[in-house]
């Protein structure tokens, strides 16, 4: 997965909880990274009622990174498309980092009681800005602080209940080219033929020997 990829995934997990996923409009965008604006396509984002699905637009060894999370079965895969092999994530790890919980929650008019609630975000601030353009599309914008009192901006979609826009200390972009239909359910499934990887045995391997 791009590094715009995982920026996005930690960044809007840490900053506003507002999609409600079984109740949005199904889409898929493309994400770009608004600090490098010579930069192509980093990556596409594809969201069913229940699903997500990541695309890096960037190619290397293991070929395309491709990250898949299942919100009703809180699991989360990795697929490694030039090995055939994906890499199942812990839900415990996941759950640290809210990436589940933050998906499930949602008023999009009145998000700052939930950021506020982020562990992350203690003691922070949270005010909502008002409504503005991103794209052609009608956003709501919030501007907030964490317990460090670094700032950051979110714009979310009301219809999609999804982040179209943010900004914060290390990283900014945006959604677009925002197409909304039906996403296929082949896009969140493990292609045939793949192996799982033992993340488990790998963590025994690399440990020290006594």
């Amino acid at each position: 997965m791009s590094p715009l990829s995982a920026h996005f995934l930690y960044l809007i997990a840490f900053t506003f909880p507002c999609a409600s996923l079984f109740a949005q409009t199904e889409f898929s965008a493309e994400i770009v990274d608004t600090q490098k604006p010579d930069t192509p396509t980093q990556a596409k984002v594809y969201f069913a009622k229940d699903k997500m699905r990541i695309e890096s637009q960037e190619h290397n060894s293991r070929g395309q990174g491709v990250f898949i999370m299942n919100f009703a079965t809180q699991t989360s895969d990795v697929l490694m498309t030039q090995q055939h092999m994906y890499m199942e994530m812990p839900a415990q790890a996941m759950n640290q980092r809210g990436l589940y919980s933050f998906f499930r929650t949602g008023d999009v008019e009145n998000a700052c009681s939930d950021w506020l609630k982020i562990e992350r975000n203690t003691g922070g601030t949270c005010h909502k800005v008002g409504t503005e353009t991103v794209n052609g599309r009608s956003a709501v914008k919030y501007e907030g602080t964490n317990s460090s009192g670094e700032p950051s901006s979110v714009w979310l979609d009301p219809k999609l209940r999804f982040p179209v826009k943010w900004q914060g200390k290390s990283s900014a972009g945006e959604l677009r080219n925002i197409q909304e239909g039906t996403q296929s359910a082949s896009l969140f499934e493990i292609p045939a033929g793949y192996t799982k990887m033992d993340i488990g045995n790998m963590m025994q391997q690399r440990s020290p020997q006594h």
